[in-house]
C-alpha cells in the first residue's frame, strides 16, 4: 500500500494538484466517481449487472480505481491508516452483526 500511496502522491504533486485536494473536495470527488460507477449499472437487474461487469471489466475497473484513488488520498491527507480503519470497522461490524443473528439477512443491526 505504501508504494501505491507514493505513486498517488507523485501523480498529484507532479501536476501541482495538492492545492485542490482538501478533505471536502476529495470526499466530493469520491461521491462523483462512485456515481459514475453506479451509472454503469443503472436500470440493470442483478443478473444483467453481473453480465455487464464481466463483459466490461476494464471500464468497471477504471471507475473502481477512480473511487479508490481518491479514497486512499483522503485517508493519506487526514492521517488515517486505511488498513487499520478497515480492520477496526470490520471488528465493529462483527459485533453489530453477529453471525447467528444476521446470516442470510439484509436486516439493519438495529432490527436484528
Amino acid at each position: 500500500m505504501r508504494e501505491t500511496i507514493a505513486r498517488i502522491r507523485k501523480f498529484r504533486d507532479d501536476r501541482d494538484w495538492k492545492q485542490f485536494h482538501n478533505p471536502k473536495d476529495l470526499a466530493v470527488s469520491i461521491s462523483i466517481e462512485a456515481a459514475e460507477l453506479l451509472e454503469l449499472f443503472q436500470w440493470k437487474s442483478a443478473e444483467e449487472s453481473a453480465r455487464f461487469a464481466a463483459d466490461n471489466r476494464e471500464r468497471v475497473s477504471e471507475e473502481i480505481a477512480d473511487v479508490a484513488i481518491y479514497l486512499v488520498e483522503l485517508a493519506d491527507i487526514t492521517g488515517i491508516d486505511l488498513a487499520k480503519a478497515i480492520e477496526a470497522k470490520l471488528e465493529k461490524n462483527a459485533r453489530k452483526y453477529p453471525v447467528d443473528k444476521s446470516r442470510g439477512k439484509s436486516t439493519k443491526y438495529t432490527d436484528l
